[in-house]
């Protein structure tokens, strides 16, 4: 650990998920000496850990990869606490991750008369964007379909493994209401053995996360190192740049200098950091010249749904997804997709869970626990049935944002907009068209949000009065810190966001490697 504090460093990259792997190993590839600073421990790679929300003790969580603490969200002015489904270790969330890498819609990023984007679009265009998710696909080896709603990539993908009899049989009633089905496009490299580790840290080197993909290849070039259970406390400066960072290992404050800084703890870890970064120098927290940090808090509203695909024994339903809903009655919705899982016990239990979390009583262990009983018989009700998500896309409001750090507690307040709830009636109706002939039934009647999913607290933009970043992912007011995580999203798009993190990440390490000098 000393010598990696002594060393010196091209770039200190603050996290290791999707952002700040896929970034390391960009920019260790280039022969850039990158170090990687990482919260939680580097933990053994052949552990096979759930996404538990199950544990309590914040140690026994952090040793597991999980965040630690639980968080506070107050949400329609009703506080909750509940334990969120984030990472702590290298590779952050995504080695929990289904290992859904989807690309974004051309209307996800750019404004056309014919579908205009509620933010006047992205400082960068689809077209601009695409060479980089091809890149970020190749590099994590993503396989699947073609669809047909989408425009032709320039880089097809490899073929996937053939659909499960059930996946097959709902893919066919799909198409029959006249949806367009295609097999999802997943991080999955085909090894002997591979055990499909959707929801768990992967003990081969075949789920293809920031880890696998990222933290461990840009190691194995020898131009990175990481420093595990290491948080960093603080970024100082002058006003201009970043001089030096404060951490605390092991109960030990640090100081660690470098020329070039990366925030990539997420986007709550990262808003988080500047805020609590607050000094004579930058006075609202670092990266606020805008007053925007923290701001524009968003999601996907997520619709859980069960189909009962009619016959035993059919497979794991996990490869069906379809697009047909992402623009509809000219509103921005998002696509559905197979979840990879059946309406078992667990995921039933969890879901109540945070139902049960939005009022103190709820919050109550005993009542916390007292939920496993009704779950147990809404398993036993539920059957065979194979869940469904429809990613509703959320979009950017300032009062939406995340508060400065309270320990490990990471708190956040959040209003439901009018529009988003209409958006989601209407939602909700195309859904059950689309699986019209199929039993069906949806799993929620509240609007749940996607608290794995969070994104746009350091918005990118050309305009600093009105975004944190500038394109290439560099803080308007700052020379020297960039950030490549969720934070950047100026709109949390129709899709999963992982591949376009991975993506926006690539044109980060670019811009990076473009520099005439660190200053």
């Amino acid at each position: 650990m000393s010598e990696l504090l002594r060393a010196s460093w091209d770039v200190v990259i603050i996290g290791t998920g999707m952002g700040g792997g896929t970034l390391g190993r960009a920019l260790a590839g280039a022969g850039k000496k990158v170090l990687f600073i990482e919260k939680g421990p580097s933990g053994q790679r052949r552990e096979e850990t759930p996404l538990s929300h199950d544990i309590f003790v914040p140690e026994a969580r952090l040793a597991r990869g999980l965040w630690p603490a639980p968080m506070r969200a107050v949400v329609d002015g009703i506080e909750q606490s509940f334990y969120g489904p984030l990472g702590a270790g290298v590779g952050g969330s995504s080695v929990f991750y289904a290992a859904t890498l989807e690309r974004p819609a051309p209307q996800d990023l750019d404004s056309t008369n014919e579908r205009p984007h509620p933010t006047g679009g992205w400082p960068v265009s689809y077209a601009g964007f695409e060479p980089y998710l091809a890149r970020a696909e190749a590099l994590y080896h993503v396989r699947g379909g073609a669809d047909a709603l989408s425009p032709e990539p320039s880089c097809v993908l490899p073929a996937a493994d053939a659909m499960s009899e059930v996946d097959r049989v709902i893919a066919e009633r799909l198409s029959a209401a006249g949806m367009h089905p295609y097999h999802l496009h997943s991080a999955v490299k085909n090894v002997e053995g591979c055990k499909n580790c959707l929801g768990f840290k992967c003990p081969m080197p075949c789920k293809m996360d920031a880890r696998s993909a990222g933290v461990e290849p840009a190691i194995a070039s020898g131009n990175a190192a990481l420093l595990d259970s290491a948080e960093v406390t603080r970024l100082v400066g002058d006003g201009q740049k970043i001089s030096h960072i404060e951490l605390r290992i092991g109960g030990e404050h640090h100081e660690l200098h470098a020329p070039l800084f990366v925030l990539a703890g997420g986007a709550f870890g990262s808003p988080r950091l500047c805020l609590g970064s607050a000094s004579e120098a930058f006075p609202e927290g670092v990266a606020n010249a805008s007053g925007l940090l923290g701001r524009g808090l968003m999601f996907h509203l997520n619709e859980m749904f069960a189909v009962w695909p009619g016959i035993k024994d059919g497979g794991p339903s996990k490869s069906v997804g379809f697009r047909d809903l992402l623009w509809y009655e000219g509103e921005r919705l998002g696509m559905v997709q197979a979840m990879g899982i059946d309406a078992s016990y667990g995921e039933i239990l969890h879901y109540l869970r945070l139902r049960l979390a939005r009022n103190a009583l709820g919050q109550k262990r005993l009542v916390q626990e007292a939920a496993r009983l009704p779950a147990a018989v809404a398993a036993k009700v539920l059957g065979n049935a194979k869940v469904f998500v429809g990613l509703m896309e959320d979009l950017a409001y300032d009062d939406n944002r995340v508060l400065p750090p309270e320990g490990d507690v990471i708190a956040f307040e959040y209003r439901l907009n009018d529009e988003l709830l209409k958006r989601r009636k209407l939602f909700r109706r195309a859904m059950k068209q689309a699986f019209k002939g199929q039993r069906q039934m949806f799993l929620s009647g509240s609007p749940e949000l996607n608290y794995g999913h969070p994104c746009g607290t350091m918005r990118f933009g050309n305009d600093a009065k009105r975004s944190v970043l500038n394109g290439d992912g560099r803080v308007h007011e700052l020379r020297n810190l960039y950030v490549a995580d969720a934070s950047f999203m100026p709109s949390s798009m129709g899709v999963n966001p992982s591949l376009a993190i991975a993506a926006q990440a690539l044109r980060v390490a670019e811009a990076i490697l473009e520099r005439v000098e660190y200053e």
